[in-house]
């Protein structure tokens, strides 16, 4: 490995700097109340009074959810997307 490659881990470094403020975002179906259940998840990594903003697809099936919060490592980052994308509610992440 020459000096202008990086590992993972070092390219991850240079690209953030925890902690930060980071938008979480999801697009979940419309009716099963998928703020909730997101902001409910995120708050059992990261506690904190957060307000989902939701924007609705036009057909009105979907909406995307957005939450921001004070990441503190890439760790809590992945952990949060993988919780998230387990609710049925939750069509991806983004």
């Amino acid at each position: 490995m020459n000096n202008e490659e990086l590992t993972e881990e070092q390219a991850i470094q240079k690209l953030w700097q925890f902690p930060c403020d980071f938008m979480f975002k999801a697009l979940a179906h419309a009716n099963q109340n998928a703020e909730d259940h997101i902001v409910s998840v995120i708050n059992r990594h990261v506690p904190g009074d957060y307000v989902a903003k939701l924007n609705p697809s036009n057909k009105g099936t979907y909406v995307a959810v957005s939450v921001t919060f004070k990441a503190s490592s890439k760790q809590q980052l992945d952990e949060i997307y993988l919780a998230v994308n387990e609710l049925d509610c939750v069509k991806v992440c983004l």
